[in-house]
């Protein structure tokens, strides 16, 4: 097939809409449902982050994607406890459904009504998860027959089910037009491996094979996430995404703010939340995000609705307690850091790894505030814009 016809474009008034190569076979099958111009967009870009992914990585990878950017991404690593309780995971799973697990866990809020992106075959353990989230399509290079069974008969059998080629090489050269003008470069295949970290200008030279891993992820994440954009990883995934902002410290803060509320969550006082039994998990999640944000006394008025008794008041002084226990954790960035507030702001979400292109006239004073905290940084000496 080398045309496709799709529902609308970006917006349901933009008629007609349709996918088609100018080269050969389109690398995608529709095996159910009926694609739009954004899910495609969703699909495409998160095919090529987690294919990268696991080349990088050896392990099974997945993305969440929203509007054409990653809410989240991981490698299939084992759940602990808490981890499956803040994920709503009952058992062990097999690591491509882990590994979407922590990619959709990593902003559950963002990943409300997302585009899921596998690595590898969609299993059952897979299907079953994706069946109870609220989720658009899915993409993956195959289908056990029980998981398409289970994906076909969600959402009144439309949901959008896309089977891609893991062979396909697209063409050196990508094209796009805006405005009646056509833009052609050459497609961003770089590769992000360990040789990216090799430069490391601080104090601390020691990057561990675990943050090694996580500032792969974050790089190869921030490669196929709208610029600018930074990206906090720990423990096999992303945990704090900021994208598409205009200034790199608000990426920062961004990042690190969904990177703080990620871990907040682990926290007793909102692993212990008083839910009712028949709370669903989208408005779990809205409540969580509510009572852990600077604005709880609304939910906490009004709790009788989520609530079988009144929580008490997660107080700011126990917020900032509980994310001193926040270590280790990885940051990248698809540009060099143009000040060392970035840094300043990165070591309070417990940042202690960062990779970031370099060449700012102010490197200097970036890798002197990364001594200051003992971080170790690497200038990989790649930009990573992507529009």
């Amino acid at each position: 097939m080398r045309e496709l016809e799709l529902k609308y474009g970006c917006n349901p008034n933009q008629k007609p809409a349709r996918i088609f190569s100018e080269t050969g076979d389109l690398p995608i099958e529709v095996l159910n449902g009926r694609p739009g111009y954004i899910n495609l967009l969703d699909a495409l870009n998160g095919w090529q982050l987690v294919s990268e992914l696991k080349a990088a990585t050896n392990l099974p990878a997945a993305a969440s994607f929203k509007h054409t950017s990653p809410a989240g991404a991981a490698v299939g690593l084992p759940l602990d406890e808490v981890l499956k309780k803040i994920y709503f995971v009952e058992k062990n799973l097999s690591a491509v459904a882990t590994a979407y697990v922590r990619a959709r866990g990593a902003d559950r809020m963002s990943s409300y009504g997302d585009f899921a992106i596998l690595s590898d075959e969609c299993d059952e353990d897979t299907a079953e998860y994706i069946k109870r989230e609220v989720s658009d399509g899915i993409i993956a290079p195959s289908y056990t027959d029980k998981a398409l069974e289970i994906l076909k008969s969600k959402r009144k059998g439309s949901y959008l089910v896309l089977k891609i080629n893991p062979d396909y090489v697209p063409p050196a050269i990508e094209r796009k037009q805006l405005f009646g003008v056509t833009f052609e470069q050459q497609r961003n295949d770089i590769k992000i491996s360990e040789d990216c970290l090799q430069d490391i200008p601080t104090k601390n030279k020691i990057i561990t094979a675990n943050a090694t891993r996580d500032l792969l992820i974050a790089l190869i994440t921030l490669k196929y996430t709208q610029s600018n954009s930074v990206c906090y990883a720990k423990g096999g995934q992303a945990v704090g995404i900021g994208a598409g902002q205009q200034s790199r410290v608000h990426c920062t803060r961004l990042a690190g703010n969904k990177a703080d509320f990620w871990f907040l969550r682990q926290s007793p006082q909102v692993l212990n939340l008083p839910f009712k039994a028949d709370v669903k998990r989208p408005d779990r999640d809205n409540a969580i995000d509510v009572y852990i944000g600077n604005e709880s006394e609304d939910l906490l008025n009004d709790w009788q609705k989520v609530f079988t008794e009144r929580p008490k008041k997660f107080t700011d002084e126990e917020k900032i307690s509980w994310l001193k226990n926040l270590r280790g954790v990885s940051l990248a960035s698809d540009a060099f850091f143009p000040f060392g507030d970035n840094i300043e702001r990165a070591h309070k979400s417990g940042v202690e790894f960062i990779a970031q292109a370099g060449g700012s006239v102010r490197d200097d004073n970036v890798i002197e505030t990364c001594d200051k905290y003992n971080i170790a940084m690497a200038m990989t000496h790649i930009r990573l814009f992507y529009h």
